[in-house]
């Protein structure tokens, strides 16, 4: 099947291109620029239009329910930071184009009894049911040597990278929680990288983000919320080389500030489940002396130090004891706060599409080129100009399928 998108406006993940044609040949792109000449296929006229690569949530805990919700909002690729979604269980999303696709960390390295046990309910981890999940690796880990042992664990399973939690519950509403030390964490990091994974942290706090840095992470998938920014940090993460996976909305949903005011937008309501609207409306509110001005301060900074910046959400389960999220929608609501934190509409574009796919190694997506998975978002507007027209979406293309977006959140 061949498609031809023509007259479109083209952001091919870094900028706007002169060239106004794309033509989809089954799963990939064919050409950028090409006459539009070609005869029996599908031809969209894109007058008006804006045609951007599929979008990347380089965060998210995720299920097939919502990775089908997030390509009805243009999200093409999940990154699962803590689930089951490794590769030996995926078979079934790779091949499935009306779900986006999905990489997974499986799940992270935490001490017994360390986050995200405060708000996991017991019995609710793999291998404590009957759906066949006993081969999950949960690698709890109290000491250097388990770290170590955990990670060819973690990578025979199938995890695409490394994740390593550092939360003493500060930001949590459950001070006091069990926490990596140093030396297990540095450890752990260590063999990861001898194994030749990526290594990610989640890190909710600036001492947090202080071990992280010492061990040597690849990236930060939280922004510190406890203390506003100052030269010392930001000057400590620019130095490391690591991305930063803000989440802004959820540091918002942590502080108390639910997603209400994006969800009016019918754009996004109208695409959204009743579960999944009274989610978003709602918000975690462990941390209501947090400031949203000092996240984006710091997002500020980090950007004006050249930090590479992805776009992530944390969306997981439509519960609203975890809201303020959604799954697709709240990707555009990133978006929006990354350009009010100070970066460009082109650049927040490319947090959430050329950079990620760099950062993570997926080589094939991310960009808009001859040769590359036929991963698309076409919107009416211009998004390089105005974000929130992200959310005027036309169509939706995974490997060159057109999604289906009449399905929602149920």
């Amino acid at each position: 099947m061949t498609t031809v998108i023509t007259n479109a406006r083209i952001f091919d993940g870094t900028r706007v291109l002169s060239e106004r044609t794309v033509v989809i040949d089954d799963a990939v792109i064919r050409s950028v620029g090409a006459p539009v000449d070609q005869p029996g296929a599908e031809v969209v006229d894109a007058a008006g239009m804006t045609l951007l690569p599929g979008l990347i949530d380089a965060h998210v805990h995720t299920s097939p329910e919502a990775l089908r919700l997030a390509l009805t909002f243009g999200v093409t690729t999940e990154l699962e930071m803590g689930g089951v979604l490794t590769a030996g269980r995926r078979n079934h999303i790779t091949g499935n184009d009306q779900l986006a696709d999905v990489r997974s960390s499986g799940f992270g390295i935490t001490p017994p009894g360390g986050h995200p046990s405060e708000i996991v309910p017991e019995g609710a981890m793999p291998g404590q049911d009957e759906e066949g999940w006993q081969d999950v690796v949960m690698p709890f880990s109290r000491t250097p040597d388990e770290a170590v042992a955990f990670i060819p664990q973690l990578t025979g399973s199938g995890s695409d990278y490394i994740k390593f939690l550092i939360d003493d519950g500060t930001t949590a509403h459950a001070p006091g929680l069990p926490m990596l030390d140093q030396a297990t964490l540095n450890a752990g990091v260590a063999e990861a990288r001898r194994c030749g994974m990526l290594t990610v942290a989640h890190a909710l706090t600036v001492e947090a983000t202080r071990m992280a840095l010492e061990a040597g992470v690849d990236g930060l998938v939280h922004l510190f919320l406890d203390q506003p920014p100052t030269p010392q940090i930001i000057d400590l993460i620019a130095a490391s080389g690591v991305f930063v996976v803000p989440c802004v909305v959820l540091n918002a949903s942590i502080m108390g500030i639910t997603g209400e005011r994006f969800a009016f937008d019918p754009r996004v309501h109208t695409r959204l489940s009743p579960h999944w609207l009274a989610t978003l409306q709602s918000s975690f509110n462990h941390y209501p002396q947090g400031r949203l001005a000092d996240v984006l301060a710091s997002v500020r900074a980090l950007h004006e130090a050249g930090v590479t910046l992805l776009a992530g959400t944390d969306a997981s389960v439509p519960v609203p004891a975890l809201g303020g999220l959604a799954h697709g929608a709240s990707v555009h609501h990133e978006l929006q706060m990354l350009v009010a934190a100070g970066l460009t509409p082109a650049e927040a574009l490319s947090s959430a599409t050329m950079q990620p796919a760099q950062r993570f190694g997926l080589s094939d997506r991310g960009r808009i080129a001859e040769g590359l998975r036929a991963d698309l978002l076409l919107v009416k507007g211009d998004p390089p100009t105005d974000i929130a027209d992200t959310l005027n979406i036309e169509a939706v293309w995974r490997r060159g399928t057109k999604a289906d977006l009449s399905m929602t959140g149920h």
